[in-house]
């Protein structure tokens, strides 16, 4: 992959995820940790990286510390190289006292960061989905359809089109109507598709479908400047491209592989436990498109008379006597004898306890970090630095769909221990 000069990320990385809390309470949904040892925003870098694009700003908001320090650690460019992955945290400023009000805000807050005569071309992207794409074809449809904006779109059902921008284009690509997130059956049905150009993309499914805009955009660099300081819009969706449409040239991009939003705590566990499977909808065993993420140097896992099926288990774990089914096991796990998962992803940890800390846990009753002895845990969500008890039981049968409580909660049927909680000894959840 050629590496294209003026061809610049724009990573948007301020949302605070409110609907993944409480996996968001302590840092922002870019930085959620994923399949074990990677993070949500691992994958529009990847990306990047994968696609020829070596000049990166990267927006924050929201408990951005850990995110931060995770790309300065992961992300370092040599000095003589013209690359870079600059931050580009929300600042009051004596010209502008306002956080990012949405995603266009964020940008045109950052335009004298952006100024340099030599970028081109800019690529604006979430950095909390999951999917892979070669951003040089996108960029390929831009220049050969003479864009101003290309939008990335896919097929999606039309139950699912009330979370998202929704389009229409003519024969040849150029979108003519946009809106966002429309939430009736009128509005569907005046966006309904233009499927001669659908079809004519190689897609084969569903007539009574939406294209829906993946929140990826590629902008002239001229059309981008003018975009954002002819409207005083907070969001390219919501206000800057139903008005674009009339003027620019906008036109769409097709992308028919795997793509997830991960917004809710159902879709983040659904697509988790996907990755356990033998034939995964998204595959991190791509050796000529690997997913970077920050070098820890860590033994291998210890796994000691284990029973483990279609499950994942990371660097520096240690699982002892255990019986593990359908789950991801994250870096520096400890799962401790007798304990029995079943459809739980377990993040790890960020440390590993010394002998001399263990014993003076043991000693004060607190549980060691990780899975204690004979606990039993299905369908649940353990975040990081968690210290689950001995003789713990988080079975389903009889969980509520929905609770709150100060060291656990449910969502949707799924159980999630949040970061650095401690579930006592012999606790039962249900």
């Amino acid at each position: 992959m050629h590496i294209i000069d003026n061809f610049v990320a724009i990573v948007l990385a301020g949302g605070q995820g409110s609907r993944l809390s409480p996996l968001t309470e302590k840092r922002s949904k870019p930085a959620v940790p994923i399949a074990g040892k990677f993070r949500l925003i691992d994958i529009a870098m990847s990306n990047c990286l994968h696609s020829g694009i070596r000049k990166m700003f990267v927006l924050t908001q929201f408990a951005s510390e850990s995110l931060h320090r995770h790309l300065t650690q992961t992300y370092p460019f040599a000095p003589w190289s013209n690359g870079f992955a600059q931050i580009l945290a929300a600042q009051q400023t004596l010209s502008n006292t306002n956080w990012y009000q949405g995603t266009a805000d964020a940008v045109r807050q950052n335009l004298i960061y952006l100024s340099n005569k030599k970028f081109e071309y800019f690529i604006i992207l979430s950095g909390d989905h999951l999917y892979r794409m070669n951003y040089q074809k996108m960029l390929d449809t831009h220049k050969a359809q003479q864009a101003d904006v290309t939008v990335s779109v896919l097929p999606i059902g039309k139950e699912n089109a009330d979370q998202f921008g929704v389009l229409k284009t003519d024969n040849k690509g150029k979108i003519v109507s946009f809106y966002e997130k429309p939430d009736s059956p009128e509005l569907l049905k005046l966006f309904s598709p233009n499927m001669q150009w659908v079809k004519a993309q190689g897609y084969a499914g569903s007539t009574d479908c939406m294209l829906a805009s993946m929140g990826i955009y590629i902008f002239s660099r001229k059309a981008l400047f003018d975009m954002l300081e002819e409207s005083n819009e907070s969001d390219f969706g919501k206000g800057i491209f139903p008005q674009a449409i009339k003027k620019y040239n906008v036109v769409a991009h097709y992308f028919d592989s795997y793509w997830e939003d991960i917004g809710t705590i159902k879709s983040f566990y659904e697509a988790m436990i996907d990755l356990t499977k033998p034939a995964p909808k998204f595959n991190f065993y791509e050796e000529n498109r690997p997913i970077y993420t920050h070098a820890r140097f860590l033994p291998g896992a210890q796994i000691n008379e284990c029973k483990i099926s279609r499950s994942l288990v990371c660097d520096a774990a240690r699982l002892d006597n255990s019986e593990i089914n359908d789950s991801i096991i994250g870096v520096r796990s400890v799962v401790q004898k007798g304990c029995k998962l079943d459809g739980v992803v377990l993040m790890g940890a960020d440390f590993m306890e010394t002998d001399h800390e263990l014993k003076e846990n043991d000693k004060n009753g607190l549980p060691r970090v990780g899975i204690g002895k004979n606990s039993i845990i299905e369908k649940a969500i353990i975040d990081k630095n968690a210290r689950i008890g001995e003789n713990v039981k988080m079975k389903v049968a009889g969980r509520v769909k929905e609770k709150t409580e100060k060291n656990y909660s449910i969502k949707e049927g799924i159980l999630i221990v949040p970061k650095d909680a401690v579930i006592a000894h012999n606790s039962e959840i249900g």
